[in-house]
Formats: C-alpha cells, sequence, structure tokens
C-alpha cells in the first residue's frame, strides 16, 4: 500500500501526519506505526497522527506514540491543527475529537492555539507534583535543568511502583514567576522528546498556581511555547490554552508493504 504523508514538527516534537479520511488504514495492527516512527529504517517521528472524520466534528485526530501506544499529545493536536487548515478542512477555527474528549483550536498570527482539558486538580507528592493534562506528567523542580539527566532519572520515575501504568516525566527550572525551562522524558517514545505540549502545560498548572500567574512562557529544547488558563475557586483549572509553532517539514510517499519487509 502506498501511502502519502507530511512531516510537521511543533517546537521540535516531530510527528508523521495521514489525511485517513477514507479510514483505509488499519490502527488495530500497530507494527506498522512503530516501523515508520523508527529513526532508521522508518521515516522518524515521536508519534503517527491520522485524522479520520467524525460526525459533529471537523476531524478526529488519531494519535500513536513511537512504540504503538495510544495518548493525548498537545504538540501532537496543534499538528494536526495545522494539517488539517492546510488540508482545508476547516479555516480560523476548529472542533475537533482527541482520545480525551473535544478540543477547540484557532490559528492565528502564525500560530496555533489549541484549548486543552479542563483539569481537575494538582497533585501534591511531597516536593513534586502529578498532574492529568489528557496523559499523565510527574513535575520535579531542578536546578540548572540544562545539565540535568533527563533520560536517567526520568525512566526511574516512568517505572516506578508509583506508576503501574508508567507517566510522563517533567524536570523543571523556574526563571521568573512567569517563565520557567521545562525538559521531558515521554512514555511511550522512552526517551527525552525536545517538547511536549501535555507536559508543558501541566508544569505551566503548577508553576501558575505557586506564583499566582494565569498566563506562563515555557522553554524547551525545541522552542518557546505559551499556557494561559483560568483558575478557578475549587482547585481546578478552565480556559486552558496551548499556544506556539506548528511547521510542515516536508511530505512523501512511503510503501508500507515494502517497509514492513525490509525491517521486520
Amino acid at each position: 500500500m502506498i501511502v502519502e504523508f507530511y512531516k510537521y514538527q511543533g517546537t521540535g516534537n516531530d510527528f508523521v501526519m495521514i489525511d485517513d479520511r477514507s479510514s483505509s488504514l488499519d490502527i488495530g495492527d500497530v507494527s506498522w506505526i512503530r516501523k515508520l516512527c523508527h529513526r532508521r529504517f522508518g521515516i522518524g517521528a515521536d508519534g503517527i497522527i491520522l485524522l479520520r472524520n467524525h460526525e459533529g466534528y471537523d476531524f478526529h485526530m488519531h494519535y500513536f506514540n513511537a512504540d504503538g501506544s495510544q495518548s493525548m499529545c498537545g504538540n501532537g493536536a496543534r499538528c494536526a491543527l495545522a494539517f488539517a487548515s492546510f488540508l482545508g478542512i476547516f479555516k480560523g477555527q476548529a472542533h475537533f475529537l482527541a482520545i480525551d474528549g473535544p478540543h477547540q483550536g484557532i490559528i492565528r498570527n502564525g500560530l496555533v492555539e489549541l484549548k486543552m482539558g479542563d483539569v481537575g486538580h494538582l497533585l501534591p507528592k511531597g516536593e513534586e507534583w502529578y498532574v492529568d493534562t489528557g496523559s499523565p506528567h510527574h513535575i520535579r523542580f531542578v536546578d540548572k535543568v540544562d545539565n540535568y539527566p533527563v533520560v536517567v532519572e526520568g525512566s526511574k520515575i516512568r517505572y516506578s511502583e508509583d506508576y503501574p501504568l508508567g507517566t510522563n516525566v517533567n524536570f523543571v527550572e523556574r526563571k521568573n514567576e512567569a517563565e520557567i525551562m521545562v525538559r521531558t522524558y515521554e512514555r511511550g517514545v522512552e526517551d527525552e522528546t525536545f517538547s511536549c505540549g501535555t507536559g508543558v502545560t501541566a508544569c505551566a498548572l503548577v508553576h501558575g498556581s505557586l506564583f499566582k500567574s494565569n498566563t506562563v512562557r515555557i522553554g524547551t529544547l525545541g522552542g518557546t511555547l505559551k499556557v494561559t488558563f483560568q483558575p478557578q475557586g475549587n482547585g481546578s483549572y478552565k480556559d486552558i490554552w496551548l499556544i506556539g509553532p506548528a511547521e510542515q517539514v516536508f511530505s512523501g510517499k512511503v510503501n508500507l508493504e515494502k517497509m514492513a519487509m525490509s525491517i521486520a
């Protein structure tokens, strides 16, 4: 099967995007997804995103991590919005479905704005934190995050007894009351990624709650993002927006059958 694909990146988080509104690809067998994401024998990506039709929505985003597992992905959703706009599925503002429910998105001033799901609470774990922003995130504040052993420490927490189903792990350095630097070990990729949208959102909520700020700028290895939100009196958060760039890198065609034979 010859499949046309597009490669997108959002602050260094990279994805293979496929227009599958015909629902022709088999998502019950994820072996081809793992092969496409392989950075030596495939196209190479942090994940695969399929756009499909869904009644009542502009599109349904099916996101798969590099290992074939599914989750919500903030940067992936922003790239999906850019891709859907490129395909002419919507103009300006979109209403779409992801694994964690409905979302809204806006493209303006060269940036992609994604409305995240509401967050019910921020859970302290000693001096660290746990937040679910559609995907699970552990948060640890550190000094000099540029030199922190992200993969070693991240894998310890990801596979710890505290998280039998695993978790993403974020290491955060405070810059000032409205700015942080974040590095993330991603579950499903099993490595550090250049950026993680749901991760920076979780970190921004915790940092903002501590410093009474509802707008936080986040530096990542792949670039800068912004998160805005509205805290509620009961400790929950709504109107959470993840804002940043999403760009098409290249496009091409791949023969799934030949690729599968060559690296099986």
